[in-house]
């Protein structure tokens, strides 16, 4: 039998109890095109606001964004590891104001959406606490993860959820960001939605962006048709680019490829001279974000554009949360297509991003003989949990029994804070492992991946000349582990689209 496909936010499943939230690291409608003006829109006010066209730009902002109590109240202290550093969420859906004309429409190649209120792109945006650098951090609309006071479904679901039973547009953002939130582990200082009109308006006012294809592309349903090499596009060929997902080899992650790639380019522009010094094109540019922007009530924008001052395109950076791959799941019967995410690699990943707790930087690595530690498998590997405890007692270490985790990509040294010294002489005997500080563990934890990482074997005696280097026995080589399977794309890598000449697929 052929079960029907879904995607509606109603098919969930009840939250699993056995998942373990990630920490903290950090601070407190439809197609997802649309969160792009979002990220231009902050990039722009940053830099208005900086300069001598401050106060005329600000008073024309603050008088036309509309504000929302979307952010809750801040995390204690402990759980705050990126200290000064910012994290907002950039939130696009395709709702179409009421207003919209049939020819507004037309020219997004579009219509009415009958109210929707799925959110498709969201990205947060973590500025770096000296405002010198950023990275984008992409969430899958299709990541299928726990939503507060709903359980399983698609993050794209978690804004609708929220608007029910009165919540309105208020209750959506505050849902969306406790998932956002328990998802990643980090805590959102800001939030900030944008319409696909909006976006349409911004691109339109801002004028035409390059890109570079490495090979042409060309989609029926979202509407583009571009060449290899560099193509100037206007805002409804903009909207069309970052639309596209038929086609692509990895459908709805490489349209997040396009996404990064094009904020990156339309930064540079935007930060171009020839943008900054034509007052009339930022004013422009000004009244587009104004009649399309939501914001949270607390986002200062002076603030703001103190903190990003400093801030260059090629500092831009782009980068996607771990995922597993992309099976089909049958909540309640029906078949639906879902990004598994790495749940378990989660923190590893984020704190590559935000960089590793000064706690920990300072400690000095502990010995061994005074050190508790615990190995979970989440590498897939039969015994690779027994092998590499065996391997840690060979060098000293206090081990407790093996066990199992989350399959992840990522080997792991999981601590609790007050725990560096400890954490950091584990790490030290496991080449690659990511420490990770974490409030889901009593004490050190390493956490096999399926990258392979294992405690390297203590360094044998040095032989005698006359001696024979001896041959593994069978024995010996039945105990090890198999070699791990190669782990499917996770699409977490970095990127610096924002650099002059980069082309993409």
């Amino acid at each position: 039998m052929v079960l029907p496909v879904t995607n509606a936010p109603e098919e969930t499943r009840p939250r699993r109890a056995d998942r373990a939230v990630p920490p903290r690291h950090g601070r407190r409608k439809r197609h997802w095109g649309a969160v792009l003006p979002a990220v231009a829109g902050v990039l722009t006010m940053a830099v208005l606001l900086s300069g001598g066209y401050a106060a005329y730009a600000y008073n024309r902002l603050a008088s036309s964004v509309t504000k929302v109590d979307a952010i809750g109240s801040a995390p204690p202290a402990e759980d705050d590891v990126d200290g000064r550093a910012m994290n907002i969420l950039l939130v696009g859906d395709d709702h179409r104001p009421d207003n919209a004309t049939p020819e507004q429409l037309a020219e997004l190649s579009t219509e009415t959406d009958g109210g929707a209120t799925n959110t498709d792109t969201m990205i947060v945006l973590h500025i770096a606490a000296d405002g010198r650098s950023a990275t984008m951090i992409s969430f899958p609309r299709d990541s299928y993860v726990d939503i507060p006071d709903v359980g399983k479904g698609k993050l794209n679901s978690a804004f609708e959820y929220g608007t029910r039973d009165g919540g309105g547009a208020v209750g959506g953002a505050k849902k969306l960001i406790a998932t956002i939130q328990g998802l990643s582990g980090l805590t959102i200082d800001h939030y900030v939605r944008v319409s696909l009109l909006g976006f349409y308006e911004i691109v339109k006012q801002l004028g035409p962006v390059n890109v570079c294809l490495k090979q042409a592309t060309k989609d029926p349903y979202s509407g583009v048709d571009l060449p290899a090499g560099v193509s100037q596009l206007d805002a409804k060929q903009a909207l069309s680019f970052v639309r596209q997902r038929h086609g692509l080899p990895n459908g709805d992650l490489d349209r997040q490829v396009r996404q990064q790639y094009f904020l990156s380019q339309e930064a540079r522009k935007i930060l171009s001279a020839g943008t900054l010094l034509n007052p009339v094109k930022m004013t422009k540019i000004i009244d587009a974000m104004g009649d399309s922007v939501d914001t949270d009530q607390d986002l200062d924008l002076l603030s703001l554009a103190r903190q990003m001052s400093n801030l260059r395109p090629a500092n831009i950076k782009s980068a996607t949360i771990p995922i597993l791959g992309t099976p089909t799941v049958y909540p309640n019967g029906y078949a639906l297509s879902v990004v598994e995410v790495d749940t378990a690699g989660m923190p590893a990943f984020v704190q590559g991003l935000v960089g590793e707790p000064p706690a920990y930087t300072d400690a000095k690595a502990a010995d061994p003989a005074s050190v508790s530690v615990t190995v979970t498998n989440g590498s897939g590997v039969t015994g690779a949990a027994a092998t590499a405890s065996g391997v840690l007692t060979g060098r000293g270490f206090q081990v407790g029994t093996p066990g199992s985790s989350a399959t992840t990509a990522t080997t792991m040294v999981q601590y609790p804070a007050g725990q560096e010294a400890q954490a950091k002489a584990v790490a030290s005997v496991v080449p690659g492992a990511v420490p990770v500080q974490s409030t889901a563990v009593q004490g050190v934890t390493l956490v096999l991946g399926t990258d392979g990482g294992m405690p390297s074997a203590p360094a044998a005696a040095q032989p005698s000349e006359e001696a024979q280097p001896s041959q593994p026995s069978e024995e010996a080589e039945a105990s090890k582990p198999a070699e791990p399977a190669e782990p499917s794309p996770s699409s977490t890598a970095v990127h610096e689209y924002g650099q002059e000449g980069v082309c993409i697929n």
